[in-house]
């Protein structure tokens, strides 16, 4: 069946990607089509797009990952070609089949491409009988967990546990020793079941101090493949990457050689054509093992487009349609540094649990040389629990790796996000670390340094206090009563005759509240002017970013934005006591499991509910020994951020 001509390009996924891709497609002429749930009517990519689809549904098994709806999408807004992004459909070859079954241009590699990476088993196999080094496992076909057991006294604890199927540190789990092994086992075949529809897993050991370095790979559909230069990505929690670049810091031009011609066979050898990373994992002495290919474009590719001046998604489109690649080896240049990392809405501070809720203040780092932010949301919108967490990306360039950590911690200093928690200040603490600076990277950096990346929490300073309530007080209109403004008692100056003007009010912010009392002269030194609260002190103005929202005040102090409000005692205490003995839903989900029943007695620790957002699993367990009084909610529930789930009693 002959291609069509490429004028209009469909995007089978949502968020940043969809926006990136959607953005070099106009660039080239094309129109775009988004396609969206209806969660994401309103969303960024919908916006963006030339034409959008709704393919109606919550989740992504009612929409993005249902082919059909995304086949009938592209005939009725006349799409010729289907760019896939990551995750979703990214990597399934019965998408890929689909597809060109259709008729229609598949932005990724060949079905059979996919088929041969696409489980982890199968490629570790694939790589095995070619000669390519693998880290101990196994990765066969029986799934039960007697043959997980067996494989893993022979590999020996601490062993990993990976969906076959899939990646992004989802179904993914550490064993360290086998009396953990049973329930990891079956909560990582719930995450890949739920995340890619195949619950299949493989087993192997899990490497110390290994750093994760990728080679990403083009091919064309004229037997042409070369590979431009590889990625450090080995900061990750969760076994999901937090910082990713480029090139590796330290990798010699032999090594970079060895890593990049093994990647090419690799590829070579299944047929690809496209855009496509090999992950290895590099030790100390050098040496490499490979652990999986990914048949798509990486979250990460920024980086690899900053340091070569390429567009890596406009070559998807020129490959797809059958040009040839318009460079050799020889000609791939390597060009300073970069650096990127994800922005994630999710409280470090409370293990990396995702965060649901309205983008009350959205700001974005200044434009400029050697930046770039790729986003998917906007002002305005709503981060909801069905997908994966990720806001955007942030990615700086520099001529060396420091002049780039710089530029990203002054990008990460004017980002802005109210409304909900983020990783900004631990993605700063990163980039500030001096272990960071020198390039001391393992995949085990973020557990060595935890106590400097995620600090136990320390109360509000006085000085935060003092500038939030000139923020607040200066942020308000001038008078009380909009009636008769000249009356004495409208202005809202504090005036008092004889004396310096004084003000009370009583402020609260994550958990903290304090009694603010100011007196203020004609010659405070606070003064906000629009959205800048400036500071003098000692002949120095300092500032800080305070937006107001409605009853919220976001304040920017030390790097991070709060939220502040008006505390309200008595809301405070009722709050408090319809809450006690109660543990509530820390996000929005799903309930996937209830583990316990009424008059159980259960040990500190002990997990009660598995509740299911964004893709992943996480455990509410007892803060300490008691018994359960009452279960409010059953398997499937649909639950909000707040709802009590268990009443438990000492």
């Amino acid at each position: 069946m002959s291609r069509p001509t490429l004028t209009t390009l469909l995007v089978a996924n949502r968020g940043e990607i969809a926006c990136r891709v959607m953005r070099t497609a106009k660039a080239m002429g094309l129109t775009t089509v988004a396609v969206h749930s209806a969660t994401d009517r309103d969303a960024r990519h919908s916006r963006e797009a030339d034409i959008r689809v709704d393919l109606g549904g919550t989740k992504a098994a009612e929409s993005y990952l249902v082919v059909e709806k995304l086949l009938a999408a592209a005939k009725a807004s006349g799409a010729q070609a289907i760019h896939p992004g990551y995750g979703f459909l990214s990597e399934n070859a019965g998408f890929a089949r689909a597809i060109e079954d259709a008729g229609l241009i598949f932005l990724g590699p060949p079905a059979s491409a996919i088929d041969a990476m696409g489980s982890k088993s199968a490629a570790k196999a694939l790589m095995e009988a070619a000669g390519v080094p693998l880290v101990p496992g196994y990765h066969g076909e029986a799934q039960d967990l007697e043959t997980f057991r067996a494989a893993a006294e022979r590999i020996g604890y601490p062993v990993l546990l990976k969906a076959s199927a899939g990646g992004g540190g989802k179904g993914m789990k550490v064993v360290e020793e086998e009396s953990q092994l049973a329930d990891a086992l079956a909560s990582a075949q719930r995450e890949a079941q739920s995340s890619f529809g195949d619950s299949r897993m493989l087993v192997e050991k899990y490497v110390l101090k290994p750093r994760h370095v990728e080679i990403q790979v083009f091919a064309d559909q004229h037997g042409n493949c070369l590979y431009l230069n590889e990625r450090d990505c080995s900061i990750q929690r969760r076994h999901q990457k937090v910082v990713e670049e480029a090139p590796a810091p330290g990798l010699s031009p032999e090594l970079r050689q060895a890593m990049g011609e093994a990647a090419v066979r690799a590829a070579q050898a299944i047929g690809y054509v496209g855009a496509g990373t090999v992950e290895f994992l590099l030790d100390a002495r050098g040496e490499f093992f490979f652990m999986e290919m990914n048949t798509r474009l990486q979250v990460e590719h920024p980086v690899t487009e900053a340091i070569t001046g390429l567009d890596l998604v406009a070559w998807q489109i020129r490959v797809a349609c059958g040009e040839a690649l318009p460079i050799t080896q020889a000609q791939v240049p390597l060009i300073g540094h970069a650096i990127e990392v994800r922005l994630y809405a999710e409280d470090p501070a409370n293990e990396f649990l995702p965060a649901t809720g309205t983008l009350a203040l959205y700001r974005e780092s200044a434009p400029g040389e050697g930046r770039r932010v790729d986003s998917g949301v906007c002002e305005g919108d709503v981060v909801s629990p069905f997908y994966d967490p990720m806001l955007g990306k942030l990615i700086a360039w520099g001529e060396n790796r420091e002049q780039a950590r710089l530029r990203l911690l002054a990008m990460l200093d004017e980002f802005a996000i109210g409304g909900l928690k983020t990783n900004i200040a631990f993605l700063r603490r990163i980039l500030a670390h001096p272990a960071f600076a020198a390039a001391e990277l393992d995949t085990g950096f973020i557990p060595r340094h935890q106590d400097e990346l995620l600090p136990a929490p320390r109360a509000l300073p006085a000085g935060f206090w003092e500038a939030a309530a000139e923020a607040w007080l200066q942020g308000q209109p001038a008078h009380e009563r909009d009636d008769d403004a000249h009356s004495p008692w409208a202005p809202r100056s504090g005036l008092r005759l004889g004396l310096p003007s004084r003000s009370s009010l009583h402020l609260q912010s994550g958990g903290e509240s304090q009694a603010v009392a100011l007196e203020r002269s004609a010659a405070s030194t606070w003064h906000l002017e629009g959205e800048q609260l400036g500071h003098d002190e000692g002949g120095v103005r300092r500032r800080h970013l305070a937006v107001r929202r409605g009853g919220t005040l976001f304040l920017r102090w030390d790097g991070e934005v709060h939220a502040i409000e008006a505390f309200d005692p008595i809301a405070e205490a009722e709050a408090s006591h319809s809450h006690q003995g109660g543990l509530g839903a820390p996000m929005n989900g799903s309930i996937v499991r209830v583990l316990v029943e009424p008059g159980q007695v259960v040990e500190a620790g002990t997990a009660l509910v598995v509740l299911e957002a964004m893709k992943m699993e996480h455990s509410i367990r007892a803060p300490q020994g008691g018994t359960v009084k009452a279960l409010f909610c059953q398997e499937g529930d649909m639950v909000s951020e707040g709802t009590v789930l268990v009443e438990l009693v000492e």
